[in-house]
């Protein structure tokens, strides 16, 4: 599938410096910055700088070091804003939404880490 990248995203704006951000943590490939509109009390993205549309566009097409990099910078990300369960933390939901049905607003690959309180199921359960 190729996928199609817009530069003009907020993301992408963001990451020139173009829209201020309050960053979390910033390493060579991926940026996590607090969301402007928290969903709980917890809530910070993780993006690539890379031009990556989706979850699936970038763990087919981003090097092994931007993997790597986005990996672990989640991983520390986690435990700086005390959500990792095995650091003491309560837990935390990561998000990635890709495409219209899975309801992606920003066109840039992007984790949603969340937490700060009990969030419930994540998808209700239908009944038949």
């Amino acid at each position: 599938m190729a996928y199609v990248y817009d530069p003009a995203n907020i993301f992408a704006r963001i990451l020139r410096g173009e829209i201020p951000n309050d960053t979390v943590l910033e390493t060579a490939h991926t940026l996590a910055f607090r969301d402007i509109r928290p969903q709980a009390p917890l809530h910070v993205l993780v993006i690539p700088k890379g031009p990556y549309v989706t979850f699936d566009h970038f763990a087919a097409e981003a090097s092994e070091a931007e993997i790597m990099d986005f990996m672990r910078t989640s991983a520390r990300v986690c435990e700086m804003v005390g959500a990792a369960p095995g650091q003491g933390g309560g837990g935390y939901r990561a998000i990635s939404n890709a495409g219209e049905a899975g309801v992606q607003e920003v066109q840039h690959y992007h984790l949603h880490i969340l937490g700060g309180r009990m969030l419930g199921r994540m998808i209700p359960r239908e009944q038949a």
